[in-house]
């Protein structure tokens, strides 16, 4: 049997089983392949949502535009922070992750909002629910990576969804 790592066999060789890493947690396959997943699919509503967030931030207007477009610049700011991580997080248990906007399109369970005029309250109220909906999902992934005994990505999930929920709240007592 050779002693060869799999970093050296596929040293040179381009097809996607060199764009893995070799697995430093010693996670079974099943188990990155199921993180990655997961976590993949929240790193694409992490971006649908940061994308509308600054959507509305741009376009909103009123008698309280200043409030709101910096609740929503500080929020957007927040929600961006964590798709590095996620994706790094991704790469360190072994696994892939995004390649481009349409993988996210694919992924993405948080839904776009073209409209050329929302009301601002409508804004907040939706941003309020996808906030509400990131969360949910957030809890989904703690039980993927919680069985996976993948404590680093567990302990940033729990992080997420607070960061989440807080997010949720401000916008609900703003649109009230």
């Amino acid at each position: 049997m050779s002693t060869r790592t799999h970093q050296e066999t596929t040293r040179g060789n381009h097809d996607s089983k060199a764009a893995r890493i070799n697995n430093p947690d010693n996670f079974q396959p099943e188990q990155v392949k199921n993180i990655a997943s997961v976590m993949n699919a929240i790193l694409a509503d992490v971006f649908a949502l940061y994308i509308k967030t600054k959507n509305f931030h741009w376009h909103i207007s009123g008698s309280h535009f200043r409030d709101y477009h910096l609740l929503l610049d500080e929020q957007a700011t927040q929600i961006f922070a964590m798709t590095d991580d996620i994706a790094e997080r991704v790469r360190k248990v072994g696994g892939v992750t995004l390649h481009s906007i349409g993988e996210i399109g694919r992924l993405q369970r948080i839904h776009d909002n073209d409209r050329e005029y929302v009301e601002p309250q409508a804004m907040l109220r939706e941003l309020h629910a996808d906030n509400q909906s990131l969360a949910v999902s957030l809890r989904a992934a703690h039980e993927v990576t919680d069985d996976a005994q993948d404590y680093a990505t567990t302990s940033m999930i729990e992080n997420w969804i607070d960061e989440s929920e807080r997010r949720a709240w401000f916008l609900f007592e703003a649109s009230r």
